[in-house]
């Protein structure tokens, strides 16, 4: 029987059988073409990410300016003011995300106010928002729920500070750290029941980790208890979650496998051991891959031929899939996601394209 989209993707997250590889990409990485229409004709599957809860804090003092800064960059500069004196950043809006350019931690000095902003964050659900969002697309789409940034890679990889401050300070000042990542774990755990119980079927917790940078025992100690504990609160309610690895995560490979989680999203097996180490080493989670980035800089022949591997390399296919998580390289669009589509459809016996 023919799957549509929606039910080829939605089968191999709960590890089930497909009618061929499911094929899918972040909505705002498809450029609106006829041959956008065409893909999504052959089976595309478009991504939409978002939130069934929302949060402020209110409390804090916020404020924006948006200016074109002495570089010619439109920029949006955010002032927090709290009891314990103002935080600022600085991003450069880019389509889905932003370039930070300046984070809310300047120095030790900052803990207090940091510690404030987060502690006053108030979590309530936004299911009609998402609820509507998931009615409103087609059986082409499917909608993605998304918890926060596991506690530690939240002070990592948003506004909180750069990756070389966090690492200055895990190593000078890891109470302060650790007294910021208790809080933020306090409010994902204020989250985990809103997910579960919203409308949407699936989400993702967080990710972007760097293994190489924060190492297996912190991944060990400070990532995989909180996986674990979502993972108990979303599966009573029979909801999927999963993690966004998109490094190389060779050095997490096996306590991956000790996670709760369903599903492993943005692999990238051009850089991370292949998709048949992945398969072995995590046998009861689906692998939805990012196609390899350096992949796409080959011609379109080599493009199809690396499709067919990774289709053959993840047999049997249940629970596997391939998506576009990543930009791809300017101008490769309209030539690599045919030759994935096609590959795709060859390997599943020649179906009509």
């Amino acid at each position: 029987m023919r799957m549509t989209p929606r039910e080829r993707v939605m089968r191999a997250l709960r590890g089930e059988a497909t009618d061929k590889t499911p094929f899918t990409i972040y909505e705002e990485k498809l450029p609106r073409s006829t041959l956008a229409r065409e893909l999504r004709r052959r089976g595309l599957c478009l991504v939409k990410r978002v939130r069934s809860y929302k949060t402020h804090t209110p409390n804090a003092g916020h404020r924006e300016d948006r200016y074109v800064d002495e570089r010619g960059r439109y920029v949006v500069r955010a002032l927090l003011s709290t009891p314990h004196g103002e935080l600022s950043t600085v991003a450069e809006p880019a389509g889905f995300t932003s370039w930070r350019h300046e984070y809310l931690f300047k120095s030790p000095d900052d803990y207090k106010a940091l510690l404030f902003l987060i502690e006053d964050t108030v979590v309530e659900p936004d299911y009609d928002t998402a609820a509507r969002m998931n009615e409103d697309v087609g059986d082409d789409f499917v909608v993605r729920d998304n918890l926060p940034l596991e506690p530690l890679q939240n002070l990592i990889s948003s506004d909180y500070m750069s990756m070389e401050d966090f690492c200055v300070q895990w190593m000078e000042n890891r109470d302060e750290i650790l007294r910021l990542y208790e809080a933020l774990a306090d409010v994902a755990r204020r989250i985990y029941p809103l997910v579960a119980e919203g409308p949407l079927e699936f989400c993702n917790y967080g990710g972007n980790v760097v293994p190489h940078i924060t190492g297996p025992a912190v991944f060990r100690h400070h990532y995989l208890p909180h996986y674990n504990e979502a993972a108990e609160v979303l599966h009573r309610r029979g909801k999927l979650i999963g993690t966004h690895l998109d490094a190389d995560n060779t050095p997490i490979m096996d306590l991956v496998a000790q996670t709760d989680l369903d599903y492993i999203e943005a692999y990238d097996a051009g850089m991370s051991p292949s998709v048949s180490e992945a398969r072995a080493a995590w046998p009861g989670k689906a692998l939805w891959i990012n196609y390899p980035s350096a992949w796409h800089l080959r011609p379109p022949q080599g493009v199809y031929d690396g499709t067919v591997q990774l289709i053959r390399e993840a047999a049997p296919g249940d629970g596997f899939i391939i998506g576009i998580t990543e930009d791809l390289p300017q101008g490769r669009w309209s030539d690599n996601l045919p030759a994935i589509a096609q590959a795709i459809n060859d390997e599943a016996g020649g179906e009509p394209a």
